[in-house]
Order: C-alpha cells, then sequence, then structure tokens
C-alpha cells in the first residue's frame, strides 16, 4: 500500500480460457477481445519497524493491520496489447493506543501493457500507467493514513523468459513519478527545517523484483524477491510519526500461487519484508478470485458458419 510505501504487493490477475492470469508487472496477456475481472483481499501486518534505520517496536501502537479489498478489470485491446484498472479499498487498525484508524477508497490505476520484442522464449515488455486519489483521505496521518494522496506516473520495464517445460524467470525495473500533495496544515517539519506551506513534496520512487516459477496447465507458482526505495526523502525522527516525506524503503520476499481449471481461479500471496528504512517489518497475506468473460467477434462468427 502506499501508505507505507506499498509494502503491500496487491497481487491481483485476469483469466482467459487459453491464456493466465495477469498483473502489472508480468509476461501474460489476455486475448483480444476478452475481460477478466478480479477480487483480491490483503492483510498485513507489523509490530516491528524502521525509524530511519533503528528497528524497534511501539506499544502506543502494539500491531498495526492494513487491509485492503482490490477489485480489478483487465481487457485484451490486441493478444500484445492490455490495458488492466483497479480501486482498492483499505482500512487501517492498530491493536493499542488510540490513534483512529482510517478507511476508504484510495487511489484508482491504470496501466497499459504491451509486448515489445518476443522471440525463442525472450521476451521484452513495457508498461506505463498512473494513479489519482478518489476520495479525500487524509494523507499526512501516518501511518494510519490509507495512502499519500500523491498523483503518479508510472514507467516499467519488464524482461522474461519461459522454457517449453514450463518453467520461466521473470525481472522488472519500474519508476515511478509523484506529484506534490496538500495537507491541512500550514507548516510541516521536514529535511531539518520548517516549510510555512501546506504543499508537500512527495519523493519519486523505484522498484525492482526477480521471480522464478512455473506455470502450466492451469497451475502456477513463483518465488520472488523485490526491492522498494524511494528517491531521496528525509527520515523518521526519534519517537516521531512518519511523514510522506519519509525515504520509505524494503527488501521484500515472498511466494504467489495461482490454481485455474478454466475461466475460474484463485489465487494466493505470501510477502515478507526482511530489510527496510522508515517503514513497518510487515508480514502480507493475500487472496484472489478471478473470473473471465470472451466476447466473440463478427469474424470469428462469420468463419463458424
Amino acid at each position: 500500500m502506499k501508505v507505507l510505501y506499498k509494502f503491500i504487493l496487491v497481487l491481483v490477475g485476469c483469466v482467459c480460457f487459453n491464456t493466465y492470469a495477469q498483473m502489472p508487472h508480468d509476461a501474460i496477456y489476455m486475448n483480444k477481445n476478452s475481460i477478466c475481472i478480479a477480487t483480491t483481499y490483503a492483510n498485513s501486518q507489523w509490530s516491528e519497524y524502521w525509524e530511519n534505520t533503528l528497528k524497534r517496536e511501539n506499544l502506543n501502537i502494539g500491531t498495526h493491520t492494513t487491509q485492503s479489498v482490490m477489485p480489478m478489470i483487465a481487457y485484451g485491446i490486441t493478444k500484445k496489447l492490455n490495458v488492466l484498472a483497479g480501486l482498492p479499498y483499505v482500512w487501517t487498525k492498530t491493536s493499542a493506543g488510540n490513534l483512529m484508524g482510517q478507511k476508504g477508497f484510495q487511489d484508482a490505476s491504470v496501466w497499459l501493457k504491451y509486448n515489445m520484442v518476443e522471440s525463442k522464449g525472450i521476451s521484452l515488455h513495457g508498461v506505463v500507467g498512473g494513479s489519482t486519489p478518489v476520495s479525500n483521505y487524509v494523507k499526512d496521518f501516518l501511518p494510519m493514513s490509507i495512502g499519500i494522496g500523491a498523483k503518479t506516473l508510472t514507467a516499467r520495464l519488464i524482461g522474461h523468459y519461459k522454457h517449453t517445460s514450463g518453467f520461466y524467470v521473470t525481472a522488472h525495473a519500474t519508476y515511478y513519478l509523484r506529484s506534490n500533495i496538500k495537507v491541512d496544515k500550514d507548516a510541516y517539519f521536514a529535511d531539518d527545517r520548517i516549510y510555512n506551506t501546506n504543499e508537500v513534496r512527495i519523493p519519486n520512487a523505484t522498484d525492482m523484483a526477480a521471480r522464478a516459477g512455473y506455470y502450466k496447465k492451469g497451475i502456477q507458482a513463483e518465488v520472488f524477491v523485490d526491492k522498494n526505495t524511494c528517491v531521496g526523502g528525509d527520515y523518521i525522527r526519534r519517537n516521531d510519526m512518519p511523514f510522506p516525506t519519509n525515504n520509505m524503503k524494503s527488501t521484500g520476499v515472498g511466494f504467489y500461487g495461482k490454481f485455474q481449471p478454466k475461466n475460474i481461479g484463485f489465487t494466493v500471496t505470501a510477502r515478507q519484508v526482511v530489510a527496510g528504512e522508515n517503514m513497518g517489518r510487515a508480514t502480507t497475506l493475500s487472496v484472489g478470485f478471478l473470473y473471465q468473460i470472451n466476447f466473440k467477434t463478427k469474424s470469428a462468427d462469420s468463419a463458424k458458419n
């Protein structure tokens, strides 16, 4: 989730009869004129967090929990060009203290994914996208906020190799360009100074990941490692609350599995943050349900007749 620089990786997919569930960071595509819908529930918890580089607990918070439900839709414009869109509903809570949990719709996202080059099992893909908040949630009440409220532009490059046996490896690198935000205060403290404005500069961000797995005959399983990093930013001061200007970093490892017999599928994801700065040491679990709708084209109907 963006509340702690996306340490919750929302993994959703969309199903086709002859293709496999796809996500904005993989090399899987829907067929032309196919629509897929999916819903994923994610639960992320942490009781330890990094205050700058110091890993610590805070008994005034106890265990922090972020939950989300992510509906998503994907459409095959062509078999090499797909569009995906999603809108999560997010809510937060803590097991101790008096910080009030937040809830609401977060940011609507849209991506275009294109298969640029493919030869002998090796392919190169490009993804462009963006997101924008859809509700007036509180942006600077971290770690209880459901997001940081920045509009984003995303550019991603994906490299993929799949063997005929079904085993594959995938790697991607992403850059996030993020807008400034406005907060409900006349001044704020960041970078060891006071800014007399309600406009807050949000650092841009990057992410990288490597995945290895197997998918064939409706079964997919993979392991992954990822690293998310802000480009600049400041640090949580001692015994202070986090702020959207913080330089949030995380390294995580995880597992993704999917069972898709035909046009209905189910997914499960687990991710553990193993290193970070200015964010929680989160354990994230998610489950998803996938369903596909195929639209017959006129040319296909004519061919059958």
